[in-house]
């Protein structure tokens, strides 16, 4: 990257540090890095939905199941059970405010469509 791209990538960052990070500019260039690094967020959101709000299974399914589809697009889609739904919108607020270079998308398996939790079951990955 030029030292102006630096220079205004930095300036962003700091104007806009929940919408804009430079990292995110790196990770496009290496996928294989990308792919690394949501499935160690994955795994950290997992333990909070564990740990914070008593979900009692998590799964990873979608894009980052398979990293074949995992793109510099790719969101993080999570499945839950056991969160109580006084503490869903809680939880969602807390994962999905923990980092700006990926969106999180959390599903509560009790309450999606059925195709979907049949999909998620058959295809996901317990974390």
């Amino acid at each position: 990257m030029a030292d102006s791209q630096v220079q205004l990538a930095d300036y962003y960052a700091k104007k806009y540090p929940y919408t804009f990070t430079r990292g995110l500019l790196k990770q496009k260039r290496n996928p294989s890095q990308r792919f690394q690094l949501a499935w160690g967020l994955a795994r950290t959101l997992s333990s909070i939905l564990k740990d914070q709000f008593g979900a009692t299974k998590v799964v990873v399914f979608g894009s980052l199941i398979n990293a074949d589809r995992f793109t510099e697009r790719s969101d993080i889609d999570l499945a839950v059970w056991g969160i109580p739904d006084d503490k869903f919108f809680a939880a969602v607020g807390v994962i999905t405010g923990l980092n700006a270079d990926f969106k999180i998308d959390l599903v509560d398996v009790s309450s999606c469509r059925n195709s979907l939790r049949q999909s998620i079951e058959k295809e996901g990955i317990e974390i």
